[in-house]
């Protein structure tokens, strides 16, 4: 029996996705820095990138950094398209494809040796295929867990292919720096090089006890677990999304609580009626703010029964909100998220009997019909009139 030294796993990611595509629709732009948005970075080439440019960054920062730069607006739809056909091509490579984003997939190419070739193979020809068949490039990371494929997909980037042998995979780890590492974010990897901790082999050198004492039960585990390539997770076809989010970058401008209100019922409209066309349910809503030192906060609160109502949600993120104010105040802020978690199907909660009679069931399924019939903007509050109703980032079919 032949016993494969690579695969069964492919990692995906389109290079720069937003960048990649402006570039691949203007040929004025090509081999040229392309920074995508105005006011906030959403996508930046790579020879933007090459000049410290970073996505989410200030626009007014990333042109001092790259005064040459190309500023183009978004084009939504024109990445929606290109997402579509990127899949269309994976599932023309394999039927088990689990979409991570509208730019990036895993991919289980086990037991197509026969009638596909080796794992390489596939990813050569899945890099020629989005290539010739939708014009952007891809870099493709192949590897017998989902971590380290998409570990080796991050390294080869970009444009390229980077397969980890089975018996080179903790060689090919373990000098990676900590935050190759799933789930070590700023915060975990300053708790980690102020010990001296710098590498992968150095997290996988300490025993489990010790990482659980440092970084807590869940995350010490977590990292042990990975620094030792231990990621039993199948590749899954149909995987429903556990949260979903949208969120504002604000720039500088001091913000009134009026217009900070605003925004969030923008916010939750959006989200409501993603939640309720998708037929889920949320428990737990997340307000996400950064303040104006760029530091990260968020406030959640897990409601009572799980709901689609807009205004139930949304009286639950004013109440986060209002406790932020102060500090808010204090610290001005310079963006505004929210993210609804715990998602359920819509026929898994208990239906209650309709004692509350303002409950906004009908009004919510009124709004969703007339504004899938004449458009997002056709019905709006009264507060959002003439207000920037900011970017519908592409998302993946839930």
């Amino acid at each position: 029996m032949f016993v494969s030294n690579e695969g069964p796993i492919l990692h995906a990611d389109l290079d720069a996705f937003y960048a990649s595509v402006e570039q691949r629709d203007d040929p004025r732009l090509r081999g040229r820095p392309v920074i995508v948005g105005g006011g906030v970075v959403l996508a930046a080439s790579y020879e933007a990138k090459a000049h410290g440019v970073r996505t989410a960054m200030g626009g007014a920062l990333a042109r001092r950094l790259c005064p040459q730069a190309i500023v183009v607006p978004p084009r939504m739809a024109a990445y929606s398209e290109a997402s579509k056909a990127v899949f269309a091509v994976f599932g023309q490579t394999t039927p088990v494809v689990e979409g991570l984003s509208i730019d990036e997939a895993f991919l289980d190419v086990g037991g197509l040796r026969r009638i596909a070739g080796t794992p390489t193979e596939i990813a050569r020809r899945l890099r020629q295929d989005v290539a010739e068949q939708v014009g952007l490039p891809i870099t493709v990371g192949v590897a017998r867990t989902k971590f380290l494929a998409k570990v080796a997909s991050g390294v080869a980037k970009p444009d390229g292919l980077l397969v980890v042998p089975h018996d080179g995979e903790l060689e090919f780890l373990h000098p990676l720096p900590v935050e190759r590492l799933w789930g070590v974010g700023r915060v975990t990897a300053e708790k980690l090089r102020k010990r001296g901790i710098t590498t992968v082999g150095q997290v996988a050198a300490l025993d489990e006890h010790s990482l659980v004492s440092m970084l807590g039960r869940a995350s010490g585990r977590h990292l042990h677990a990975l620094s030792h390539n231990r990621d039993p997770r199948p590749v899954q076809v149909g995987r429903r999304r556990r949260s979903i989010g949208a969120q504002r970058a604000l720039g500088r401008r001091r913000r009134s609580p009026a217009e900070l209100d605003a925004l969030l019922a923008g916010l939750v409209d959006k989200l409501a009626r993603r939640l309720r066309a998708a037929k889920r349910v949320c428990r737990t809503v997340v307000l996400r703010l950064r303040y104006a030192d760029f530091t990260r906060v968020t406030r959640s609160h897990t409601i009572a029964e799980a709901t689609a109502h807009t205004d139930t949600i949304l009286a639950t993120a004013r109440i986060l909100l209002a406790a932020a104010m102060p500090t808010i105040e204090r610290e001005g802020l310079t963006l505004i998220g929210v993210a609804l978690t715990n998602l359920d199907d819509d026929g898994a909660i208990q239906l209650a009997l309709p004692f509350d009679e303002r409950s906004g069931g009908a009004l919510d399924s009124t709004l969703d019909t007339v504004r899938d019939r004449f458009g997002a903007a056709s019905v709006t509050r009264a507060t959002l009139l003439g207000r920037d109703p900011g970017l519908s980032v592409p998302l993946l079919p839930d």
